[in-house]
């Protein structure tokens, strides 16, 4: 349940919600679901997200399950600010591919009385905290954590694995390339991995 600001400052706040989890979690269906019902209720809504994803279209926001919405790509979070004035609403998708000013950005919008939306891998591959993630959750008000179903022993997920052979850090991932997996199962592969990795160096 998300609250509107009832303080009694002059001005009115808006706020922050970040959808946080492991790839194929539901992350953006989450995020579109919220948006699609603030465009119903009336409300203007601008959606963003990096330059960088283009994997299913470069101007809409598509989820897994191929629902989606319009979005306008951007080269760096300040972008944003600009773009969103007239908004009431702003949706960020892959949050965690911006700079990290993204986290000034989304307290400069809600302190203009923005309802601000935001979707992101909380960790990548590693199991380590990715990009602006970290300070995107301390600010917000509302932080909703979704899960997958690990695909090694079918428990909750919220570890994004790489199958691919890759030591980059950004790889945009499909079914083939990422899989989610449990915090057990995550271990375990990592130890496989470092293991081999080991013996390959010598």
């Amino acid at each position: 349940m998300f609250l509107e600001y009832t303080g009694t400052h002059k001005h009115k706040f808006g706020w922050i919600e970040v959808i946080c989890g492991s790839m194929f979690s539901g992350k953006t269906e989450e995020l579109i679901r919220r948006l699609k019902r603030a465009e119903i209720a009336g409300q203007k809504v601008d959606i963003f997200k990096p330059e960088v994803d283009v994997r299913y279209d470069e101007e809409e926001v598509v989820s897994h399950d191929s629902n989606s919405i319009q979005s306008t790509p951007v080269r760096s979070s300040g972008n944003i600010l600009i773009l969103a004035n007239d908004a009431q609403v702003v949706g960020i998708d892959e949050a965690q591919f911006f700079d990290d000013e993204l986290v000034n950005v989304c307290v400069q919008l809600a302190s203009l009385g923005k309802r601000v939306v935001i979707a992101g891998l909380d960790m990548d591959y590693l199991g380590r905290p990715f990009g602006p993630m970290p300070g995107l959750m301390s600010v917000a008000e509302y932080v909703t954590k979704v899960h997958a179903i690990c695909m090694k022993c079918g428990s909750l997920a919220n570890h994004s694995h790489r199958v691919i052979a890759s030591q980059e850090l950004v790889e945009l991932g499909e079914s083939q390339e990422y899989e989610p997996l449990c915090r057990g199962c995550f271990s375990l592969e990592r130890d496989k991995e470092i293991g081999e990795s080991k013996k390959g160096k010598k």
